[in-house]
């Protein structure tokens, strides 16, 4: 009897030990839990359209939904610091732009975050473009034309902006076109097109791929784009450069990030689980339609393009004559 005993106790010791191991087992198993993606501008940016093709893509391959949530606010410091504040862990990303890994810096005194150190670099998605846009009824159909019509105009015409790549834009279109013009500021790029449509301002940068829709709908006139090369989304629409404005360079990207501190195997999976996905021809194609033109890296090829941007946004801002706040 007392040998059964102890062998009944030993079996329950090792039926124990093996659901430990096995539950131990199971929560070392990333993912095991949705994930969370957040985007620091509003739904319908370039960024909030990529961060939905890529959260789906990545979602299926790891088998866990990875939910996209808007925090726009602040040119994007808001997101941004909700996912630094979640250090170590790995079901928190960021999808952001040059905006708040670059260009922030230049254009404020202080962050409350620091876009090398508070973060892990996972991928890098692509480029896009800002397209100076008009309404139809504008006097101008080309860059040259608009800056005669600016010029004549000084001082009286009115551009809006919701990110810093906007800002900059506009900014050095009036530097570089020698006319003057009231900047107005808005929360993210979507309200600045609504009151363009609107006729409340003039004029304004509108990334490529809401802005190939409003002008195929014939509500926009698109007279150039901001990157130093035509872009695969517009073949057709010239450059800024092309049309008089020798120098003219403004090209954001759009990358994938995670906080600072993450496991090392956790790391590792989702980077190359966002690499896979951006390298895919169809996640291309899907991403090419919102306006971005895929450049897949790793995290290393993003972490290089921050460091590089860092130092180009400043030389950017510096020669648009932004002032940091």
């Amino acid at each position: 009897m007392f040998r059964t005993w102890i062998a009944v106790a030993r079996l329950g010791i090792c039926i124990l030990a093996a659901c430990m191991v096995s539950t131990a087992h199971a929560q070392s198993i990333f993912p095991n839990k949705p994930l969370r993606l957040i985007v620091p501008f509003p739904a319908g940016s370039a960024s909030d359209s990529a961060a939905r093709i890529l959260a789906k893509a990545m979602g299926e391959e790891l088998q866990q939904p990875v939910v996209v949530e808007n925090k726009p606010g602040a040119s994007g410091i808001l997101g941004v610091e909700a996912v630094k504040n979640a250090a170590g862990d790995p079901y928190t990303l960021l999808v952001t732009a040059s905006t708040t890994h670059a260009a922030n810096l230049s254009l404020f005194k202080k962050l409350p975050y620091d876009p090398v150190k508070d973060f892990t670099p996972l991928a890098k998605m692509g480029v896009t473009a800002f397209v100076l846009s008009v309404r139809p009824g504008f006097p101008a159909k080309t860059t040259q034309e608009f800056l005669a019509h600016a010029r004549s105009q000084s001082g009286k015409l009115s551009y809006g902006f919701g990110t810093a790549g906007q800002q900059a834009s506009g900014a050095l279109l009036t530097k570089l076109g020698n006319f003057q013009a009231t900047p107005v500021r808005y929360k993210g790029g979507p309200p600045t097109m609504t009151d363009l449509l609107a006729g409340v301002i003039d004029f304004a940068f509108v990334d490529i791929g809401n802005a190939t829709v409003q002008m195929k709908a014939g509500k926009l006139k698109g007279l150039g784009i901001t990157m130093p090369r035509r872009t695969v989304l517009e073949p057709d629409l010239p450059t800024l450069a092309e049309g008089g404005l020798a120098g003219f360079e403004i090209v954001p990207w759009v990358g994938l990030l995670a906080p600072a501190g993450l496991p090392p195997e956790a790391a590792r999976k989702l980077e190359a689980t966002a690499v896979k996905a951006l390298r895919h021809k169809d996640i291309q194609a899907q991403l090419i339609r919102v306006g971005l033109d895929p450049e897949p890296t790793d995290g290393k090829g993003l972490a290089d393009t921050i460091t590089a941007d860092i130092r180009l946004w400043a030389r950017v801002l510096k020669d648009a004559g932004v002032e940091p706040e």
